[in-house]
Formats: structure tokens, sequence, C-alpha cells
């Protein structure tokens, strides 16, 4: 009787561990759409610091997908903007709105980004744009998609005919004469420049041939998670300034791209 009970629990513990319902999850993750979207208004807005905004929306999707998630999957852990704590192996990694700001004015570019980190890499990402209800996904070597049809891929563009996109960190304006060097000395050697203000919405633009690269100088793991492995599996690269691979245990920086322009981006960076 031990043995079979021990068994069983062993069984379910693989199925709720290794039998993900990513279909699920992405509905669930559609759900938000009722906190964004039809919202009448933002309220409670606060400033967490200097142009860093927190809104009561970021809360009751953070609250809404941990309690969800959390039932379906209590072996996971949750790793959230707004409910810090530590990274454990596995856990749910999520920026509940990335592109806070976009969204107190109105600017319509933000996104939900959920990943899935386990065994040490991210597994499923997912980002979702309520918006205009566009929601990327990738699952760990089956491809990246939008709206689980249209499959991914990035482009083909070399840097003279290249749209880069960059981050200039709003909190961090003391780094702005770096950044903005950088940005001029590639904007001189490529189609134009961007800033879309959602850096998980930046590495899906790129898996989707819409960017073909984006640098930023430090990013959160919430920030990347979903998106890393998006753009990886739509034929992207992603790497810090050193070319190393991101780290999802800390900050970190991040040059994204269709791989063709990559160096040329890391060498503008350390040029400046």
């Amino acid at each position: 009787r031990k043995l079979v009970d021990i068994t069983l629990n062993i069984l379910k513990y693989y199925i709720r561990s290794f039998g993900m319902n990513y279909n699920k999850i992405i509905k669930l993750v559609k759900e938000t759409n009722k906190f964004i979207v039809r919202s009448e208004q933002l309220n409670l807005i606060k400033k967490k610091s200097e142009a860093d905004f927190v809104t009561d929306v970021d809360i009751k999707i953070s609250n809404f997908l941990k309690e969800k998630l959390t039932s379906m999957y209590p072996q996971i852990g949750f790793f959230s903007e707004e409910e810090k704590g530590c990274l454990t192996d596995p856990s749910w990694i999520l920026d509940p709105i990335d592109g806070t700001t976009n969204l107190v004015y109105g600017y319509n570019m933000s996104s939900v980004s959920l990943g899935l980190y386990k065994d040490g890499v991210i597994q499923f990402g997912l980002v979702y744009n309520p918006f205009n209800d566009e929601c990327f996904t990738a699952e760990r070597g089956k491809g990246a998609y939008l709206n689980e049809i249209e499959r991914l891929h990035v482009s083909n563009r070399r840097s003279g005919e290249s749209i880069i996109e960059f981050g200039a960190g709003s909190t961090r304006k003391h780094e702005a004469d770096e950044n903005f060097e950088i940005a001029k000395n590639i904007f001189k050697e490529c189609i134009d420049i961007r800033r879309i203000c959602s850096s998980a919405l930046d590495l899906c633009f790129i898996a989707a041939g819409r960017i073909d690269g984006y640098f930023e100088s430090k990013l959160k793991p919430w920030d990347i998670a979903a998106g890393s492995l998006i753009l990886s599996e739509a034929g992207g690269m992603i790497t810090d300034y050193t070319g190393r691979p991101i780290q999802l245990i800390k900050e970190t920086s991040v040059i994204a791209s269709n791989g063709i322009v990559h160096d040329f981006l890391m060498d503008k960076i350390h040029k400046c």
C-alpha cells in the first residue's frame, strides 16, 4: 500500500511538472485583458522612483496570475516584478505590465510577460499585448508563434538596412550621454532608431522581423525571460554586452538581434 501511494505521488508530480497545458496558460494570460483594456481608469498610481511607475493594474495582474498559476501548478515557484523574492527552479517569471509608463500615458504599447524557468533555462515564454490582441509564444525546441498560428522568424537585413531599438533607462538619466551616443553612432549607419519602451515587445518584434536589433545596458530577469526564448526560437540571438549568454538570476545588459547585425551592435557599444 505504501509503495502504491509513493508511486501515485511520483506520477502526480510527473504529470504536474511535465504535462504542462500551455494552451490553458495562454488563455489565462489573455484574461488579464479585463484589467488593462477594459479598466475605466488607472488607480493608485505611485512612483517607485523617478519616471518609474506602478499601478493597481500591475498589482491586480500579478495577484491574479499568481493565484491561478499556483492553483494549477503548486510545485512551481513565482517570481514577479511586483513580488521579487528569490528565483527558484522551477519558477514562473512574470512582468505583469512591461511598459507601465506607456500604460499610464495611454501609449498602448505594453505587455504581460510570462516565462517558465525550469532546469536552469526558460522552457516556455509568452508575451501578450492586450491592446492589439497579439500574443507571442514559444516552447523550447518547438519554434515561436504569433497568436499560435503564424510561425515567427527574424529578418535577414544587414546593418545598413536595419531598424534598431534601444532602451535608455528612464530611471537612469545619469547614463543618458553614453546611451544616446551609442544610439547616435548606430543611427548614422542604419535606416532608423526606435524607442518602444517595452523590452518584452522589443524582443518579440525582432522575432517577428519587424525590427532587427535592440540594446539596453541594464535589464531585470522579468524584462527578458519570456522574450529571450521567443527570440531564440525565431532564429535570433541574445547576449550581454560582452557576448556571453544572458543570466536570469541578476540584472544584465542585453544585445538582441536577428544575428546578422549582432557584431555591428556590439562594435558600436564597445567604441563608446
